[in-house]
């Protein structure tokens, strides 16, 4: 199936498929200790010719991952599925209407170890719509190619020392902004679900 026969579906298609690796998770050693909270975050890729990802970047002020790039998302309320929150979050964050949004799937949760279990909910939507960030929690948002991100040769492992410990992760870089941790880990595993194709 190509993507001319039309994002949702060709995403769908994917889903449907294997992993065409093993999938990405936080540092396990640390989660037995961790609470098990449960998030979901949009992937959110724009139907044109050559398909973008929106991401935000978050505000240096937040508590937890300030200024880092991430996917639109949050913390399920009580009641919840993966899917209504993500697309909450993702209107409360950028002002995406949860109508405008073509639901393909999720991916596998991605357990992160700061105690999060994040479902990654797949979604296409049409091409340049009026996003706005949310005042006190994304700085910014922007557009990366899909292509790019899917590419194994951008997607970079690196480590380094945190609290004593020699810690793993990827990190992807597109123009100056720096993608890495557990946004940069999810997109590693969806571009082993997208691979196939």
């Amino acid at each position: 199936m190509s993507r001319q026969a039309g994002l949702a579906e060709w995403l769908r298609a994917c889903l449907a498929q294997p992993p065409a690796g093993p999938r990405l998770e936080g540092d396990l050693s640390e989660l037995r200790a961790q609470a098990n909270i449960p998030a979901a975050v949009l992937v959110a890729i724009t139907d044109r010719a050559q398909p973008g990802v929106i991401l935000t970047v978050r505000r240096e002020h937040m508590r937890t991952h300030a200024g880092q790039i991430a996917f639109p998302g949050g913390r399920l309320d009580p009641g919840e599925d993966p899917i209504k929150a993500a697309l909450r979050e993702a209107q409360e964050e950028i002002l995406l209407d949860p109508a405008a949004v073509d639901v393909a799937g999720s991916l596998e949760p991605y357990r992160t170890v700061t105690g999060y279990v994040v479902t990654p909910v797949l979604g296409a939507i049409p091409p340049d719509l009026r996003l706005q960030p949310h005042e006190h929690e994304v700085a910014d948002w922007f557009e990366a190619p899909l292509d790019f991100l899917l590419d194994p040769a951008n997607q970079h492992r690196r480590s380094a020392l945190f609290q004593g410990r020699t810690r793993h992760y990827y990190e992807i870089l597109w123009e100056d902004r720096r993608i890495w941790g557990a946004t940069a880990a999810m997109i590693v595993n969806l571009s082993r679900r997208l691979q196939w194709h």
